[in-house]
């Protein structure tokens, strides 16, 4: 699904009906604990461990009960090789899917991209700017086919001062910041020049990866995400 067509970043509503349609008792203890899981699914390795049902018992089940549209099979970002089943009427969690920059468990590079160079390209426009107004300026003006939350802005700014595209910066409240609080966070380009306004001083945490990414929480020493595959982690060790 393309982010043109306005793919929702909303979870759906839990149904709180049970299955209505007749089910074998496999199918029934297999869908009660696949349900009981709910927007984080379960792994059939766990389903049968957690049943002690024979493996071809798992298996015919689940096709059955995808069959009558009671289950899904997601993608878990972290473990894609394995299967992985939820309940119909929930969608996965971030911590599944990865959050707003995968799409069927692939990350989005394009969509990242194109919120990188707009977010460049309104900073330069605004002089500077918060998380905030960039994104109330980005949903405001239409410039993007999907509304963008102040988060996933937030998230792509420190990808920014991590590219040093934009640094980070803090409120003075006088000159251009005026109409920011002092002491606030802000952003402004890196080719401008004149820090005039009362002297912003560059966040303390913005010239270290680790204390802006926004992948920090999902980082171990040997996971998909990690120190030792971090591009940004190894230009600043470099620098």
């Amino acid at each position: 699904m393309s982010r043109s067509q306005g793919s929702s970043l909303k979870r759906k509503r839990p149904d709180t009906n049970t299955a209505s349609q007749p089910l074998l008792d496999a199918e029934r203890v297999l869908y009660d604990l696949i349900r009981s899981k709910e927007d984080m699914g379960i792994w059939t390795r766990d389903m049968k461990r957690e049943t002690n049902l024979p493996d071809n018992v798992v298996t015919k089940s689940l096709k059955a009960l995808q069959v009558k549209k009671l289950i899904k099979e997601v993608v878990n970002i972290q473990s894609k090789g394995r299967k992985h089943y939820m309940a119909v009427e929930f969608e996965p969690s971030k911590e599944l899917t990865g959050g707003a920059w995968y799409v069927e468990g692939n990350l989005d590079t394009e969509y990242i991209k194109i919120l990188k160079e707009t977010c460049v390209r309104v900073l330069s426009k605004l002089k500077v700017a918060t998380a905030e107004g960039i994104s109330e300026s980005i949903n405001k003006t239409g410039l993007c086919a999907t509304e963008c939350s102040t988060q996933q802005i937030a998230e792509i700014l420190r990808a920014l001062v991590l590219d040093n595209e934009i640094m980070e910066v803090r409120s003075s409240g006088s000159g251009e910041f005026s109409s920011i609080p002092i002491g606030a966070v802000c952003y402004r380009c890196t080719n401008k020049g004149g820090l005039g306004g009362g002297g912003p001083t560059i966040g303390a945490m913005a010239s270290i990866p680790c204390g802006v990414c926004p992948r920090i929480t999902q980082c171990t020493p040997d996971g998909i995400i990690s120190p030792k595959t971090c591009a940004y982690y190894t230009k600043w060790l470099d620098f």
